[in-house]
């Protein structure tokens, strides 16, 4: 028996498309990215944020002690402070106003040698307390 013409059609039709499936192939193994050089397939960000291909300038190398890890260094204060007592009351303790925080700092009369009224400018020492910073050793200043 002869094919039909509508068979022979058909028969074309799937032989044209097993060439270009076949050429696509090809195609893709030609323009495929595997087996590329690491170096290039690497891309960059210069200074400006755009993306290169061209590496930037090598810089001088940082070395490990030069890394610091965690919090900032804490700079050594000066360990006498000054300033002016601004409440005192009758129980013994009161408020001392450091000259250059401005910051209101605990006393308690028992840290001070002579007796001490509202007004009197004094030295002294800051101490880190359960409840805050608390003055010791304070001195009258004249």
């Amino acid at each position: 028996m002869a094919d039909s013409f509508s068979k022979k059609e058909n028969f074309k039709k799937k032989l044209q498309k097993q060439k270009e499936k076949a050429l696509r192939r090809e195609e893709r193994k030609e323009n495929n990215n595997k087996g590329k050089n690491l170096e290039e397939m690497f891309s960059y960000v210069d200074e400006f944020g755009r993306i290169t291909n061209t590496p930037p300038e090598k810089r001088d190398e940082i070395s490990l002690e030069d890394i610091q890890l965690g919090a900032a260094p804490i700079e050594a204060e000066e360990t006498t402070k000054t300033g002016i007592i601004t409440f005192f009351s009758e129980k013994g303790y009161g408020f001392i106003t450091e000259d250059r925080s401005k910051e209101n700092v605990f006393f308690h009369q028992n840290n001070c040698p002579v007796p001490l009224k509202k007004g009197n400018k004094v030295s002294f020492e800051k101490e880190k307390s359960a409840k805050g910073f608390s003055a010791i050793n304070i001195q009258l200043v004249k």
